[in-house]
């Protein structure tokens, strides 16, 4: 069908995983719309129920009411056994609520007082709350149902109005009675005739109905669609984020091209290495190793994430962190050390766990340095976030340095007092000042501040 068909999407091809993905999405919030759709049945039903207790006289109202509670009923069924997708039982179900409103209107009410005439069931303007189920339908998330309920209905009504026109006892003496009250005014007498059943006006409900649920139709393919987009972006984000901290893909996914402009700001930039790996590696299995390195990586990994640090990459062992990117924040440097003391907490008691299970407990070592970088992708056609710089090389040195210091972190004056100027005294309690140190690559000594390695639990 054509009609309903928006080119300025592309979805994914049905069979590939993208697809399984998006269809999936679909049917959670198609189950989410049959709940909302059955519980705003009942509630248009009991506010229907109590407005026909000021609307229709006692007993007849009990009839009413009957039907109402039906309809209610059925939502539970629905909730109870429609299925996801394709589905007969919720197809019957619908099928259901439609015969039994139509039922409702058209046959006469048989706690009613008066004698209607047939015709008169029509003239009511009951088929107004079909309305109701139809605009119900287009919360399943399901343009097919729209349509069925749309025709359904309108066949219904089409059928009902011939049978009981066919059926119908005539009154000549009560239409002839109406046209003599009016005279030469044959349209008012029309209008008011009991016994007529207005063709002209059922016509028009039905067509309008058709109308209405061909539009909804189009406006729920069209939601369906833009659902099916969304997920699909949405898996694209969630792939990113495997391989991006968040606040690259944040960046990534709000601007169009937010990494491209190449600029300079003073960031914090963490070394995180194991000490002494190649050697424990050697010693062990492949699959011990790589499973190390993943719980490894993973307890690092969370810790940055809840710093708002950038993962910039792993280096084997090792990873290299950043804050302050790809946008500098006024806590960069706190986050930078409380990011350490985080992950030297978690290495403590992942160490402990290991020790309980009989394994080699393992040494990590921190650098941490706060300075000046360059920041901008690079590459041609496969983009990377890069940060260059002095700082990136001395951050790593300083990691380095944990080795002949014995110390766990070791961080640069320049970086103390970034974290002092931010407030973050408590992040530097335990360090000690060490001067005048050889940094490679740095002509000058530096003064450094390391926070020592205690003698128990790491090799």
């Amino acid at each position: 069908m054509r009609f309903f068909q928006d080119q300025s999407y592309e979805l994914p091809e049905e069979g590939t995983p993208e697809y399984e993905y998006t269809e999936n999405v679909i049917a959670h919030h198609k189950r989410e719309g049959l709940v909302m759709a059955v519980r705003a049945r009942w509630f248009a039903m009991f506010v229907v129920g109590i407005l026909m207790l000021f609307m229709v006289p006692w007993p007849e109202v009990l009839f009413y009411e009957c039907i109402l509670l039906l309809i209610a009923l059925n939502g539970f069924l629905m909730l109870r056994y429609a299925k996801v997708g394709l589905s007969r039982v919720e197809l019957l179900l619908i099928f259901f609520d439609l015969a039994i409103m139509t039922i409702g209107m058209v046959v006469p009410n048989p706690l009613s007082v008066h004698d209607w005439p047939q015709a008169m069931q029509f003239q009511f303007d009951n088929f107004k709350y079909f309305f109701i189920i139809l605009a119900l339908g287009t919360m399943a998330y399901s343009w097919r149902t729209v349509i069925a309920i749309g025709t359904w209905t309108s066949g219904m009504w089409a059928f009902a109005t011939f049978v009981s026109w066919w059926f119908a006892a005539p009154q000549e003496e009560l239409s002839a009675a109406v046209r003599a009250a009016y005279g030469e005014r044959e349209a008012m007498a029309y209008i008011m005739d009991p016994t007529s059943f207005q063709f002209d006006r059922r016509i028009q409900e039905i067509v309008l109905f058709l109308l209405v649920a061909l539009t909804l139709a189009v406006s729920v393919r069209r939601s369906n669609r833009l659902l099916r987009s969304n997920a699909a972006l949405e898996r694209e984000r969630t792939n990113l984020s495997r391989y991006f901290s968040p606040n690259v893909v944040e960046e990534l996914s709000t601007n169009d091209e937010p990494l491209k402009q190449i600029r300079s700001h003073d960031i914090a930039v963490l070394f995180v290495d194991i000490v002494h790996f190649t050697e424990y590696a050697a010693a062990r299995d492949p699959e011990e190793v790589i499973k190390t390195l993943r719980e490894f990586h993973g307890l690092m990994e969370k810790s940055v994430f809840a710093h708002n640090g950038t993962l910039d990459k792993y280096l084997g062992d090792g990873l290299m962190v950043t804050f302050g990117t790809p946008k500098p924040t006024e806590n960069d440097a706190i986050n930078a050390l409380r990011c350490v003391h985080d992950m030297m907490d978690a290495l403590d008691e992942w160490n402990n766990n290991r020790i309980a299970r009989g394994q080699t407990p393992l040494r990590v070592g921190f650098g941490v340095h706060y300075g000046p970088a360059v920041l901008a992708d690079i590459g041609a056609h496969r983009l990377e976030f890069a940060v260059v710089g002095n700082t990136v090389n001395i951050a790593s040195r300083l990691e380095a340095l944990t080795r002949g210091l014995n110390a766990r972190v070791v961080i640069s004056d320049g970086m103390r007092a970034e974290v002092i100027r931010e407030g973050g005294h408590e992040c530097l309690a335990g360090l000690r000042r060490f001067e005048e140190q050889d940094i490679r690559g740095v002509e000058q000594k530096l003064t450094v501040w390391a926070l020592g390695r205690p003698s128990d639990h790491e090799v």
